[in-house]
């Protein structure tokens, strides 16, 4: 990671390098990470301990079930988050980015080609990215109107007030996107810190009260106790108990922001004690009263755990850090869309930078209002965060298994690890993994199709456009002359024009079908054309000395290749004007950029299914514009039409 620290700051302050990346004092990064990256597993508590014994089965909220379930989200917060998370997949970074398509590109950059199960490897990349969209309409719904239903607790009567409050805040939270949050999110850190504090605090002061809990907890025996006493229950059960480790993904996935390490000590020596406090505290809680008081408590044990003085306030804070949560889904969801575009997964949309400074804080309209219409939609759909419970996991648990393929490649393909070591890891990985997966797979019926739905729509939509997007750059290519042919019959007789042509085209060889077009049409040349091609590497940043790589034909041609990493932003202009071996300083004023929009044809030849390809051609025409994605000056673009046959 670059460690050059924003010219002018003071030493101790956090600063953001031409990347995005954060620099400062290891504890200011690590509070920081509190506020962005662990809002969604830190709101679990909210639901995750309740939907276990008073969701859609019913557990007794005994001894024997409640040191099992306690039990279970110890040991799964140790496996999945501390153990796999945090000590071996954040280890996975691309060039210090991490998320499901970062680890693909670090794959597929390493790998591909050499293996021929590769291809199937990043299949599972990419349903791992169509499945967060799913997690990312449902994260925001369950949070926010888990935490309005709080006020339930406070108010009798306040139930059919829950669904249009949410919506409220639901709606104020989307809207606010285009203003950007770089505001907000500088009280994010201290709001999340004080909501862990008060998660822990409230956890021991009921902790007190049945002391047992703690060893309880710590003790795994009594994970089989729960099984041997009631089987069936229990795994029905391990469906709501992996709500306590949503959001483990957010870890690596935020790892590019803060680094490595900030993220784990604010893990380790943080939020992890927190959560566990607090979820001990809330058996605890059950376990000290009568049976009769044990099941009116379980339905909503989180905001019980305050006395009734301070369970307003409780509500209040815990609507604060869904929000917050909520902010980083949505957030998550901008940023894994610019990385599938830049890797060529989704067509151009309008992407818009919502901070001078910082580099990562972007806005997708139609990302933003398309997951704000599913939110809600699911929110009158579902009615309650219980409901909502039943289609959450799904889409979790579905991408931690494919992390967990993902990361027996780098295992054991690119560290070249012990393979008894790498078994046993992957055992252990794959089993719970594997359990929480079929447990959760009991709730489709009740609503966990939502994510599979979402998912599979996705899926077809990213594959459809890299498949389409191949397809066509193949058929063109097919029909291409070469250049150094075109040069020799063409060039020596057309007139030539004062000033520069910059023809895009995604083809690095041949001549531009935008280039044949203009000639056919204008009858002329300019003194200058540059072919340039744009390509996205599968890193995420691209050194400035290996930008661009320029060819010289002679008579004025050239062809230019300018390299980009998938989290960078584009602009083509700024590069033309850096280019050294093209002659002259390329002006704006002097420059036209000619643009070919291709109409496709949908055909019976060897490719994609009709559907597929008609669904690809309706992409292309709903795309953003090449202009404004490459930030062409508007006054100096011409477009040129031609059709493709896929």
């Amino acid at each position: 990671m670059n460690e050059t620290a924003t010219e002018g700051a003071e030493p101790d302050a956090i600063t953001h390098d031409a990347q995005g990346h954060a620099h400062g004092p290891l504890y200011k990064l690590a509070i920081a990470a509190v506020g962005i990256v662990y809002g969604d597993i830190g709101t679990s508590p909210i639901y995750a301990f309740r939907e276990t014994f008073a969701g859609h089965h019913t557990l007794i909220p005994d001894q024997v079930h409640i040191f099992g379930v306690l039990s279970l989200i110890f040991w799964s917060m140790m496996i999945i988050v501390t153990l796999k998370y945090v000590s071996i997949v954040m280890r996975a970074d691309n060039k210090g980015e991490g998320g499901s398509l970062a680890l693909l590109a670090l794959i597929n950059r390493s790998l591909g080609g050499k293996r021929r199960w590769t291809g199937s490897i990043i299949l599972m990349g990419v349903f791992a990215t169509a499945l967060f969209y799913g997690d990312s309409m449902i994260t925001p719904a369950i949070s926010v109107l888990s935490a309005v239903e709080g006020l339930t607790t406070v108010e009798a009567g306040f139930e059919p007030y829950v669904i249009p409050t949410a919506i409220v805040i639901l709606v104020g939270l989307f809207a606010i996107q285009a203003r950007g949050t770089a505001k907000v999110g500088l009280m994010f850190g201290p709001v999340m810190l004080f909501y862990f504090v008060v998660l822990a605090l409230l956890g021991v002061m009921h902790i007190m009260d049945y002391p047992p809990v703690v060893l309880a907890m710590l003790n795994p025996v009594n994970s089989f106790y729960f099984f041997a006493a009631d089987p069936i229950k229990a795994f029905i059960a391990m469906g709501s108990v992996v709500l306590a480790v949503t959001g483990a993904e957010a870890l690596y996935a935020d790892m590019g922001h803060f680094g490595r390490k900030p993220i784990r000590v604010s893990w380790i020596y943080f939020v992890l004690p927190a959560l566990l406090l607090n979820y001990m505290g809330q058996g605890a809680m059950i376990l000290a009263v009568t049976p009769e008081q044990a099941l009116a408590t379980v339905k909503d044990p989180f905001f019980y755990l305050a006395p009734e003085q301070f369970r307003l306030p409780l509500v209040l804070l815990a609507t604060m850090a869904t929000i917050i949560a909520s902010q980083a889904v949505i957030s998550g969801a901008f940023s894994v869309t610019q990385q599938a575009i830049q890797l060529g997964f989704i067509p151009r949309l309008r992407i818009t930078h919502t901070s001078e400074s910082a580099a990562g804080q972007i806005y997708i309209p139609v990302i933003n209002w398309a997951l704000l219409t599913m939110v809600i939609i699911l929110v009158l759909t579902f009615r309650t965060s219980s409901n909502l419970a039943a289609a959450y996991g799904i889409a979790v648990t579905g991408a931690m298994i494919i992390d967990t393929v993902l990361i027996s490649v780098v295992l054991r393909h690119m560290w070249n690890w012990n393979k008894y070591v790498v078994a046993g890891l992957l055992v252990l990985f794959f089993s719970v993994d594997f359990t929480y997966l079929t447990a959760n797979m009991l709730k489709i019926p009740d609503g966990g199709w939502f994510p599979l739905l979402i998912g599979a729509i996705a899926f077809t939509f990213l594959t459809t456009w890299a498949k389409g997007r191949k397809l066509m750059i193949d058929r063109m290519n097919e029909a291409s002359l070469p250049m150094e042919i075109f040069i020799k019959s063409a060039a020596p007789s057309a007139a030539r024009v004062a000033g520069t042509a910059v023809f895009m085209t995604s083809s690095a060889s041949g001549v531009p079908h935008a280039l044949l077009h203009n000639l056919k049409h204008n009858k002329v040349l300019h003194e200058r054309v540059i072919l340039l091609t744009v390509r996205v590497e599968d890193v995420p940043y691209v050194a400035e000395d290996k930008r661009s790589e320029e060819q010289d034909y002679s008579e004025g041609f050239y062809r230019v290749i300018l390299r980009y990493g998938f989290m960078e932003e584009i602009d083509v202009p700024v590069a033309l004007a850096q280019l050294k071996g093209c002659g002259a300083t390329c002006r704006t004023m002097d420059t036209s950029f000619f643009l070919a929009r291709q109409t496709l044809l949908a055909s019976s030849r060897p490719g994609m299914a009709i559907w597929r390809e008609k669904l690809f051609a309706w992409m292309l025409r709903n795309a953003e514009s090449a202009m404004e994605f490459f930030k062409l000056p508007t006054n100096r673009v011409v477009e040129l039409g031609s059709q493709v046959e896929i």
